[in-house]
């Protein structure tokens, strides 16, 4: 019955985008969704106008959850309490690299104090986000990581997916290997052009 929902505003123009405003929020539900309370600075996060928000919980111990916070100031918070109030362990410039683009967050399903950032790079912390380092680097398989699915079995192996394609690794991301035998890419635009018959173009990762 308990939930977290991430708002966020966002709208892009041709000629220029804006990731925040009023309409973004973290908001928790305890009753299945009939009602949600919005969290706010009193609560623990960021003051200010809000934008894109990660979350995350622990399934080890679901008392521990992270928050992602886009902000005037972002941060990584963290809550010890199932998300009654919220810490911030983490408010460092390169915590949330280009929120609008990346903002999610993965934990260890066995350690709860360990906290993945899927972003230009997949970093880890070891002691509840105060500190990242890099694990899996944007030059061993292709960059701007969008997803991570950690096994809940174990662990050690998990699945990343970026912009190239999609990677494993069996050692919880000591190392990597991308997997190139799918064929998989990223287009970023298509046009046509006025031959006859047309010709349709794809610009790619």
């Amino acid at each position: 019955d308990k939930l977290f929902a991430g708002m966020w505003q966002f709208r892009r123009w041709p000629y220029f985008f804006r990731s925040g405003g009023p309409g973004s929020g973290l908001h928790v539900t305890h009753d299945g969704g009939q009602t949600w309370k919005r969290l706010s600075d009193r609560d623990g996060l960021p003051k200010g106008d809000l934008g894109r928000i990660g979350i995350a919980i622990a399934r080890s111990n679901p008392a521990v959850v992270y928050a992602n916070v886009e902000a005037q100031t972002s941060a990584l918070v963290r809550s010890q309490d199932g998300g009654k109030s919220f810490q911030s362990v983490n408010d460092r410039p390169d915590v949330n690299p280009r929120p609008f683009y990346f903002c999610d967050l993965r934990v260890d399903p066995e350690w709860p104090m360990r906290v993945y950032s899927v972003d230009y790079e997949i970093r880890v912390s070891d002691d509840g986000g105060k500190n990242f380092r890099s694990l899996v680097r944007w030059d061993q398989i292709h960059g701007d990581h969008h997803a991570l699915w950690i096994d809940p079995r174990n662990p050690n192996h998990f699945y990343v997916g970026n912009d190239g394609g999609v990677a494993v690794s069996n050692d919880r991301g000591e190392t990597s290997r991308f997997v190139a035998n799918l064929p998989l890419a990223q287009f970023y635009h298509v046009a046509v052009d006025d031959a006859v018959p047309y010709n349709v173009y794809g610009g790619l990762q």
